[in-house]
Order: C-alpha cells, then sequence, then structure tokens
C-alpha cells in the first residue's frame, strides 16, 4: 500500500512596509472625484432677456438684486424666491445656486439713470469681469485630474528618470534582482554544494572564465553563452546558481521565468530588453533565470494562438541571447524541471551551449547531502550517516534538508538534548506518509488482512532477484494509507524487461496474497493496481518490450511533434496493446501466488510479527528468510566508495 506525499502548503506572504500606489487606487480616487464633482458642483441657471423686460420686472419688484458689470456694460440680476419657477421654470426651484438674468445695457451711467427713474430700492452693486478666474474655475476639475494622473505616474515610475526608462507605470522595467560582492548577505559558495560533481564542473568553468579569461581566450576558445540546468525538483539547481553568484564576484542578475509576463501587450519583450541592457552595463556578469520553462515554451503553430504575448517576450529573448547585436561578458544561467517544453530554438547552440544534467543524488551523494545538513544539528554520538542515505531512496537534496529539520523538531517536541536515530527515521515516515494516525480504530480483521497484504509484498520483493530490497514495512496507519513497505530503489542506469517484470510482480504481491489467503480482494491494492497497470503500458507502447510489438515505441521525448494526429497508431492496433497488457499483468500476478505459495509457512510468520510489532526492518526479514543472496547495486556503490 504505497504512500503518498502530501502537499506543504505555502509560507504566509510578508506583509507590504506601506501604501504603494497602484492603477485600482488611481482608478478609484479619480471616480470617487469624478462623482463628487457630479453631485456637488454648483449648477448655475441663467437667462438673457431684453432691457424692456428688465424695466419691467423692475418696476413689479421682481428683482432682488442687481450686479453691474462694468467694464462689459452688462447686469447680472437675481430675482424674488417666488418669481423665480414663473421666470426660470420647474428646474430652478431645486438649484443651489440663485438663477440669474443677463442684460446688454448701453453704459453704467444709464443704467443708474433709469433705475432711480424706476425708484429700484433692491441691492446694488458694480464689478468688473473676472474672466479669467472664471474660466480657471471652469476648468479646475480637468486640471486637477491631469495632475493628479501626473502625480502618480511619477510615483510609480519611480521619478521622471525612471519613467522615461520603464515606460508608463514602470511595468516595462526588469524585474530582475542584482547581486554582487557588496550586497550578498550569505554567501554560499560550491562547498555548500553536497553532490552534483559532474555539474559543479561544468559551472565552475563558466566562474573561471570569469575570474580569468585570458587562460581560455589565448588558446582561441569561447565561453558559453549560456547553460540551462535540467533535473527534478529539489535537487539543486538553484543552489547551485546562488554558488556562482557567491564565488563569481561579477554582477549576477536574478529573476523568474513568470517576470516577464505580464497582462499588458508588450510588457514581457520590454522587460528581456531592459534586463539585457542593465546587464551589458555592468558587464561581464551573469543573468539567471529561473524556472525558463514559464516564458521558454515551445512556440506553437496554430494561427490563432500564434504572437501571443509569451511568445512575443520569447522571441524578443532569443534575439538578445544570440541575435544581429553582441552580448560579449553576458552568460545566460537557467534552470527548469521541464526540459522536454521547450522551444528548440532556445535549446540551439549560441544560445544554451551547455545541458547540464542535475539529477536525484544516489546513495553517495546522499551521504555527503547529510554531512552537509546535519552540521548544525546536536547529534548523538556514532549516528551511522550511511544508514541515513540508505532509508531515504529517491530523495532530493531539497528532501533530505526537511529530514534533518523534521528530526530535529521531533525530538525538540519529545523534550530530548540531542537528535537520535529514531527521530530521523520518525522525520522519513512523517515525510513520505504524512502524520500517524493514532487514534484510528482498526478491528482485529482488517489489521490481520492488511498484515497479510503488506507481507505479500515484503515476501516476493525478497525472492526476487531484481526486485527492490526491503527497508522497511509497517501496518500503523499514516496519511491515507493504512500500511506502507519501503524499498531501496536499484537506482540503476538501465533498467531490464526482467527488472520490470520483477517490480511489477513484487507489486501484485499484496492483492495475489488477498485471494490466496483469504479468497476475497480489497480496495487497498488500488494504487498497487495503479502502477503496475502503467508500468506494462509503458513496456508495450513506449519500451517495445512485447514480442507481438517488439521494437516499436509510440512515445514523443520532444513534445515537439510536427504531426497532428493524437496517437500514432490505429484502433487495431490499440486493441493488440491492451491484449499485451493484460497478457503482462495476468502473467506475473500468477506468478506472485506461486511465489506466495512456495513460501506459505514464512509469509504467514511475517504476517504474525507485524501484527505484533506492527514495524519491521531488514534485519527481521532476514531472520526469517535468511539472507538475500544478492547484493543491491547501492550497496555496491558504497562498498566502491568505501575503498577508494
Amino acid at each position: 500500500m504505497e504512500q503518498k506525499k502530501k502537499n506543504i502548503p505555502p509560507p504566509p506572504l510578508p506583509k507590504g512596509n506601506g501604501f504603494k500606489p497602484s492603477f485600482y487606487w488611481l482608478y478609484a480616487v479619480i471616480a470617487i472625484a469624478f462623482m463628487g464633482y457630479y453631485f456637488w458642483a454648483p449648477d448655475i441657471i441663467q437667462k438673457e432677456i431684453s432691457y424692456k423686460q428688465f424695466e419691467q420686472y423692475v418696476k413689479n419688484e421682481t428683482v432682488s438684486k442687481i450686479i453691474v458689470i462694468t467694464n462689459k456694460n452688462t447686469v447680472k440680476a437675481e430675482v424674488v424666491q417666488d418669481s423665480v419657477k414663473t421666470i426660470f421654470g420647474e428646474k430652478a426651484t431645486n438649484s443651489k445656486t440663485p438663477p440669474i438674468l443677463i442684460i446688454k445695457v448701453s453704459s453704467a451711467e444709464e443704467l443708474s439713470k433709469d433705475l432711480r427713474d424706476l425708484e429700484y430700492k433692491g441691492d446694488l452693486k458694480y464689478e468688473e469681469s473676472r474672466d479669467f478666474w472664471d474660466a480657471f474655475w471652469s476648468f479646475f476639475p480637468i486640471l486637477f485630474f491631469i495632475g493628479l494622473w501626473l502625480f502618480f505616474m511619477r510615483r510609480m515610475n519611480g521619478g521622471a528618470a525612471a519613467g522615461a526608462m520603464g515606460g508608463i507605470f514602470n511595468v516595462g522595467r526588469s524585474k530582475a534582482q542584482l547581486f554582487d560582492k557588496d550586497n550578498i548577505s550569505t554567501k554560499t559558495t560550491f562547498k555548500d554544494v553536497a553532490g552534483l560533481s559532474e555539474a559543479k564542473q561544468e559551472i565552475e568553468e563558466i566562474v573561471s572564465f570569469l575570474k580569468n579569461p585570458s587562460k581560455y581566450t589565448e588558446l582561441g576558445g569561447k565561453i558559453p553563452k549560456g547553460a540551462l540546468l535540467v533535473g527534478p525538483p529539489g535537487t539543486g539547481k538553484t543552489l547551485l546558481a546562488k554558488a556562482v553568484a557567491g564565488e563569481a564576484n561579477v554582477p549576477f542578475f536574478t529573476l523568474s521565468g513568470s517576470d516577464f509576463v505580464e497582462m499588458f501587450v508588450g510588457v514581457g519583450a520590454s522587460r528581456v530588453r531592459d534586463l539585457f541592457r542593465q546587464a551589458k552595463a555592468k558587464s561581464p556578469c551573469i543573468i539567471f533565470i529561473d524556472e525558463i520553462d514559464a516564458v521558454g515554451r515551445a512556440r506553437s503553430r496554430s494561427a490563432i494562438q500564434a504572437n501571443d504575448e509569451r511568445e512575443s517576450t520569447l522571441n524578443q529573448l532569443l534575439t538578445e541571447m544570440d541575435g544581429f547585436g553582441s552580448n560579449s561578458g553576458v552568460i545566460i544561467l537557467a534552470a527548469t524541471n521541464r526540459a522536454d517544453v521547450l522551444d528548440k530554438a532556445l535549446l540551439r547552440a549560441g544560445r544554451f551551449d551547455r545541458q547540464i544534467q542535475v539529477e536525484l543524488p544516489d546513495v553517495q551523494e546522499r551521504k555527503d547531502i547529510f554531512n552537509v545538513h546535519l552540521r548544525p544539528l546536536k547529534l548523538e554520538t556514532n549516528l551511522d550517516i550511511e544508514f541515513l542515505a540508505k532509508q531515504t531512496p529517491g530523495f532530493s537534496g531539497a528532501d533530505i534538508a526537511n529530514v534533518c529539520n523534521e528530526a530535529a523538531l521531533i525530538a525538540a517536541r519529545k523534550d530530548k538534548i540531542q537528535v537520535e536515530k529514531q527521530d530521523f527515521l520518525d522525520a522519513v515516515d512523517r515525510i513520505i506518509g504524512g502524520l500517524e494516525k493514532k487514534n484510528k480504530i482498526i478491528t482485529a480483521a482488517e489489521k490481520k488482512a492488511i498484515a497479510f497484504h503488506e507481507a505479500g509484498h515484503a515476501t516476493i520483493s525478497w525472492k526476487l532477484e531484481h526486485a527492490a530490497p526491503l527497508v522497511k514495512v509497517t501496518i500503523v496507519p499514516r496519511g491515507e494509507a493504512l500500511g506502507a513497505a519501503w524499498y531501496l530503489p536499484e537506482e540503476r542506469v538501465l533498467t531490464t524487461r526482467e527488472h520490470m517484470l520483477d517490480e511489477m510482480c513484487s507489486t501484485m504481491g499484496g492483492r495475489a496474497a488477498e485471494e490466496l489467503f483469504f479468497n476475497d480482494a480489497s480496495t487497498g491494492a488500488l494504487n498497487d493496481l495503479e502502477r503496475v497497470t502503467k508500468r506494462a503500458y509503458a513496456m508495450v507502447s513506449y519500451f517495445g518490450m512485447s514480442k507481438k510489438l517488439a521494437n516499436m515505441s509510440f512515445y514523443d521525448s520532444t513534445g515537439q511533434s510536427e504531426y497532428g494526429f493524437t496517437k500514432p497508431y490505429s484502433e487495431k492496433t490499440a486493441e493488440l496493446i491492451d491484449a499485451e497488457v493484460k497478457k503482462i499483468v495476468e502473467a506475473q500476478y500468477e506468478r506472485a501466488k506461486k511465489i506466495l505459495i512456495e513460501n506459505q509457512k514464512e509469509h504467514h510468520e511475517l504476517a504474525e510479527l507485524l501484527m505484533e510489532r506492527e514495524v519491521m526492518f531488514t534485519e527481521d526479514l532476514e531472520q526469517i528468510f535468511g539472507k538475500r543472496p544478492w547484493v543491491s547495486r547501492s550497496e555496491e556503490l558504497l562498498n566502491a566508495n568505501g575503498k577508494k
């Protein structure tokens, strides 16, 4: 019953250091200002009338206030409240400012004489026109919004100079962080990188060129323009780049592939140009692009998806790396775990001249990595590091670092003064299987079924030469699994058909034990059946290991097939593949039952001990089955390194 890894939640995002203006803030302020101006701006209502009408209003005492604009020979007159509706209409009654009558006069002196004759007794003022200020206050809201926009632009662009280089709101500037010998807070060197000897040698050559270029140029050689670090997650690709930054003593630009991509069209290409402009100014230097597959995926052949923002960014990156111009002294490092999806133009010589494989560490490299991460821990005396390396097959460097940290936390939880061997074993179980389900209620019948299932796996793996040797078997519930068995993968360079069949047979041991000794089948074998089925399909359709479809592979390793079909075989061939897969799975299932019948006594003894102890190790199986007559490849590697 295979364990499933749990996703570790990401750390909380850091809190901001203060107000940072953005488009949304700007739009919100402008919207509020417009709404305020719309609802609260004064609504001026005015009406132009003849001089005779004006005289009539004065006679009827309709006019309450008169303002004479002397330099314009114009009169502005306010009317009494009772006459507003009659003269200006219904709308004027709700106006926040008094409606105004506009009258043209021949001269201010003549108006004064007429008002005396009409015995006008209301307010009378004489003023000069203020056209400039009237116009200013009319356009003030527009000027205010323009000024607000310019203020936000300067804040977001970091000033006028930055705005000129980065474009509006600074979106076109590169987000790369610059490190040099003066501002690297924690310096990582190649001594901090355990294992990866071949990858380090390739990287050290690039650093050596930057430190002493004449050593290579005198012989006519040229340093590679770029190196691509390829490997599974957690193997140390970014750590190697950090070591380069610590060793090279040259400016080091670092950013992620996703930093180029933005919602605005043309921003990615602009950031690429700005990045290389900065790099050329600080040449010689190194640019490190992490997770380059975010921007470097193969360009689409579909007319619908062509020329999108990501492809424009990729085209600019290709041009900058090796185009018509020159980038002398600028070395590109990149990392990805999906080299198969990268564009072929990105991988050609002259751009990424080298692809450096950063693989999962073998048992000796895991031992070296443990030595690095165990330095800060308070350990028990004579801790067997070689044993820890054997207990962590398939672990990456990041996984081993997590094991060491988790072991320290477990030891602290138990109030220990040092980290012991059992703490590391508990940490491995915790990381692979999840938390131990101490409160999970299991009946005696269920416990027996789980024990017989796991004993079936252990028995067959012990009896087959090419099956992975058992490290530990347990029936303690962890995570979603009721039981689990840990094996030491052979970490082979080549895998033969016989190796794959032995591993399939071992995986079918649990279901075979259920059928033989309980005459029933359970859902606990779900993961086993899934793995066996996938491996059988891979043997037939990928590796050409079937007799009826020998030496044929329908696998596209590049991921960039130039043909439009989804599967390169007919329906008849598909039926043949299904039949061959079924034949292989049934054969290994019958083989597993045969081995269990031949070793029924030992299998039952192992199952009974499992129900009693719940956890058993390699040494316990040796007492039941005897020592395996075959030496595993991992043991050979350790022995060979020990003799050197």
